[in-house]
């Protein structure tokens, strides 16, 4: 009796060995998350893989597309594809499919978090308390309740984050390209228009060429000596140095970042600010959102290669 030999796939994400396993029991898998280690896979063995896992930091280029003549699918396991040849793969026919929806409550929880860390100033508070500095020496930290909060990208991951703020009584504007349809929150046509409107502003919005340094130094001042920004999209949306600047002079009150330009290296001009709280993009990892992703892609695959189709295209 023979068996019907397993899809070749190729991982380009890390994975844990628990998912590994997951996705071996259906898959041929090669596990190849450095760099070196996927630059060998695809030399050696490109021929072989009919799919691909990334994620969109990681991406797929174009040319390693060419060099995966068997290649029909390519997943990111992740909301992101900014980094993946979507052209290139539509010009073969590959089909594309994302990890959209799986982490969107962690990815909004972790922005929550990052506004309350730094309005409240938990960072240097933290800091203060075990230097044993008592309160009266702090000054008083601002409220977040009440808070006019901005949203860069009102997708389904700003839209869980305006949830949340509701229940904080916060005033929701927010900037798209242009009005979602259905939905209440004040629009602002501009950037720079809801910047001068808010007190903190969270970029949601998906990163690419077209979303690249849009927050610069003219809608950080926009922002304000009394203004916040918070990022969980791409570290590309934020211009690094403007923001470091504006922080050191204090010309917004402070930053909460899972993103930056350099990652994974520190970004290096804002590491000693006691202003900025950092956390090295793990918004949308929890074990609930990555055994969610993961699921999801074998959802995607075995869509695809029962002829059903993906369940969530790109």
């Amino acid at each position: 009796m023979t068996t019907t030999p397993k899809i070749a796939l190729l991982s380009l994400h890390t994975l844990t060995p628990g998912h590994q396993a997951q996705i071996a029991e259906r898959y041929d898998l090669h596990y190849a998350p450095t760099p070196a280690e996927r630059t060998a896979a695809i030399a050696t063995q490109g021929h072989r893989f009919r799919a691909v896992l990334t994620v969109g930091a990681t991406g797929l280029s174009a040319q390693e597309i060419e060099a995966m003549p068997a290649l029909e699918l390519i997943c990111a396991l992740g909301a992101g594809y900014e980094n993946i040849a979507v052209d290139a793969a539509r010009a073969r026919g590959i089909a594309l499919g994302t990890g959209a929806g799986t982490n969107d409550d962690c990815v909004a929880d972790h922005a929550f978090g990052l506004l309350i860390g730094i309005v409240r100033g938990l960072r240097p508070m933290d800091r203060l308390c075990r230097e044993g500095v008592w309160r009266d020496a702090i000054g008083l930290p601002p409220n977040v309740s009440g808070k006019r909060l901005g949203i860069f990208g009102l997708g389904a991951i700003g839209q869980k984050i305006a949830r949340r703020a509701a229940a904080f009584d916060m005033p929701i504007g927010y900037h798209n390209r242009q009005p979602r349809a259905g939905v209440e929150h004040r629009y602002f046509d501009s950037l720079q228009a809801l910047a001068e409107w808010c007190d903190v502003l969270v970029c949601a919005t998906p990163g690419g060429p077209a979303t690249r340094h849009k927050v610069d130094a003219a809608v950080l001042d926009a922002l304000g000596p009394q203004g916040y920004l918070v990022n969980i999209s791409r570290g590309s949306v934020v211009d690094t140095a403007a923001l470091a600047q504006a922080l050191r002079e204090q010309r917004i009150a402070g930053a909460g970042l899972d993103v930056y330009e350099s990652e994974p290296a520190p970004p290096e001009a804002l590491i000693a600010l006691d202003n900025v709280l950092l956390t090295p993009h793990l918004g949308g990892w929890s074990p609930e959102a990555v055994q969610r992703s993961v699921d999801q892609f074998l959802a995607n695959a075995e869509g695809h290669f029962a002829g059903r189709g993906v369940v969530s295209p790109i």
